[in-house]
């Protein structure tokens, strides 16, 4: 796995700008509310699932968004959708749960996960996300995201996400 430290080789060698926030752990959206006020930009929520096939997702959403479980798998491409369980996480991103990021698509095979980014953060400049520790925010473009996430292989799925009420 190739960790916080390949993330940030990777911003550097492919000339990423982005900015750094440290603060104190958050291990929910409530808890990071108060941590992202004085961040300018887009923050997020995210979400490790697996499907009835087996096959894992991750969803990153605007973090006010109250994704709709029920309508999700028709908007993915998939069939029934629950919660991956926290050792299939540290197995396959090598992250914790409250660590959640499309940034962990750093440690994973390609097409061992797909990763999904909503289509208002794959436009926003800054997306304010962690770099696989929730004690940092990193602040990048949107545009930044998907072309890590393809330098590593993968290719990300973006679409308008089904949000409830």
């Amino acid at each position: 796995m190739r960790g916080e430290a390949g993330l940030r080789a990777d911003l550097r060698a492919l000339s990423i700008p982005f900015a750094e926030h440290e603060h104190d752990a958050v291990f929910t959206v409530a808890e990071s509310d108060a941590v992202h006020a004085a961040m300018p930009g887009a923050h997020t929520k995210n979400l490790f699932l697996k499907d009835k096939g087996g096959a894992f997702w991750l969803i990153t959403v605007p973090s006010d968004a109250r994704v709709d479980l029920k309508r999700l798998p028709g908007a993915i491409g998939c069939k029934h959708v629950s919660f991956g369980k926290a050792e299939d996480m540290a197995r396959l991103l090598g992250i914790t749960p409250g660590s959640v990021t499309p940034l962990a698509a750093i440690n994973a095979a390609p097409d061992s996960i797909t990763v999904v980014l909503d289509a208002a953060l794959a436009d926003a400049d800054p997306v304010n996300i962690h770099p696989l520790r929730n004690t940092a925010t990193l602040a990048l473009a949107g545009a930044a995201i998907l072309h890590l996430l393809r330098h590593w292989g993968h290719t990300p799925v973006v679409t308008a996400l089904p949000v409830a009420g």
